[in-house]
């Protein structure tokens, strides 16, 4: 059986980090999103993947190759339009004779996870499966109603009182058949072609499509920026510790820590795991690397600084006595010394964030700053919480920024100086 990956999407929701790369590509605990999934796939048994891409699928393309060096045989399909995912899988028709595992891209899922659905197709001789899990906010998903096994009903987003809290998983195998029934599916509200109206119409036929029920501790769609923390908590708490760089005397490492080949642990470092640190990175003297936090390869952490839960992305560099906590770096960013970023509001109360140009509560107490690629900022720099820079900005010395900065905007404190005899 061959498996067919969706990543041909944009990732709007976790701009600024996707306005330089694909979502499908964003590290936690050191690899892309994308390869966590795959090595998923190979571990269940499937060698053979048709990657669907579009969004700078040539960045997705360039990264993985024909798949040998992660032991899999890819190749990529090209989605001409964002036409909806119905489209996307459209896409794959000629290129498939038989049943194939359909899985969305963006999600993190073990390996069991995905032999649980192709086991329970096989023992039903399912025509059609999908996965289902059980979430918290079915509102933000397309949720399922089952009769026993089977799906009766599929509602996209149920603005009222959901059904249900079994949300479509975006786990699925499918026989050729479904090719014919995207073939009559019509364009929805969004004008695109999704592959929830598709099985519709297979429902409509009174076609069964089973529902095979998974474990929400097994599965995670990665679709907003604070999605990411929970990733990459996952993966970390997963990876075997490996300390393959230089560690110095008086540098103290406690817990499940990896440090690959060429980086450098300097003395009074103190690192508390789960935690991963990229190659030939450079961290401390003196620094605080608390738990759950993944730095990229050539990245510069300067004296006394503390980093907490954070994604730091390759090449970038944050100055002596700083500090970033429960926030999101790009590549080659540099934080003047003395950045603190503010990840707690004064009434404790969860962090809003701004997402396609409307608020919402990432239901986290505390989140700091999400930082695009190339980002500059001036000594003593002040980040509130919540808010996002886009790729290559500056921020001036001593700037607090408490909303969100587009990408390649310069902002600057004006102060009034006055200079007199004394």
């Amino acid at each position: 059986m061959k498996a067919v990956v969706l990543s041909a999407g944009e990732g709007i929701r976790l701009r600024p980090l996707t306005f330089t790369r694909p979502k499908h590509l964003i590290p936690v605990g050191g690899k892309p999103l994308l390869e966590h999934l795959l090595t998923s796939v190979k571990t269940a048994g499937l060698d053979e993947v048709l990657v669907v891409i579009h969004y700078m699928g040539e960045k997705i393309q360039s990264f993985f190759g024909d798949g040998s060096k992660f032991g899999l045989q890819l190749k990529y399909v090209v989605q001409k339009e964002m036409g909806g995912t119905a489209d996307a899988i459209g896409a794959v028709e000629p290129f498939v004779d038989d049943d194939f595992l359909l899985i969305y891209g963006d999600l993190l899922v073990t390996p069991n996870t995905i032999k649980q659905v192709l086991r329970s197709n096989e023992k039903e001789k399912a025509t059609t499966t999908m996965a289902v899990v059980p979430v918290k906010h079915p509102e933000n998903y397309g949720i399922v109603k089952l009769d026993d096994s089977y799906v009766t009903e599929i509602f996209e987003k149920p603005s009222d009182r959901a059904p249900t809290n079994l949300a479509n998983a975006g786990i699925y195998v499918f026989s050729t058949e479904i090719f014919q029934k995207i073939k009559q599916t019509t364009p929805s509200s969004r004008g695109e072609l999704e592959i929830t109206d598709s099985l519709r119409l297979l429902l409509d036929e009174r076609q069964r499509v089973l529902a095979v029920p998974v474990s929400s501790e097994e599965w995670l769609d990665v679709g907003r920026p604070w999605d990411l923390f929970d990733a990459n908590e996952r993966v970390l708490r997963q990876t075997e510790p490996v300390l393959n760089g230089e560690i110095e005397d008086g540098a103290h490492l406690m817990g499940q820590i990896s440090v690959a080949r060429g980086a450098r642990i300097r003395s009074g470092t103190y690192i508390r795991g789960p935690t991963f640190i990229g190659e030939n990175s450079d961290i401390g003297p003196n620094c605080y690397i608390r738990p759950y936090t993944s730095i990229g390869r050539h990245v510069r952490i300067g004296n006394a600084c503390e980093i907490k839960n954070s994604i730091i992305l390759d090449r970038t560099q944050i100055g002596h006595l700083s500090y970033v906590g429960d926030s999101l770096v790009g590549e080659e960013c540099n934080l003047g010394a003395g950045s603190v970023v503010a990840n707690y509001r004064l009434d404790g109360r969860s962090v809003k964030v701004m997402v396609k140009g409307e608020v919402v509560d990432s239901g986290r107490t505390k989140l700091g700053v999400i930082l695009g690629d190339h980002v500059k900022t001036g000594i003593n720099s002040l980040f509130m919480p919540g808010v996002k820079v886009g790729h290559g900005s500056w921020i001036g010395p001593n700037v607090v920024v408490y909303r969100d900065v587009p990408s390649n905007t310069g902002v600057l404190l004006k102060q009034e100086i006055e200079q007199k005899e004394i």
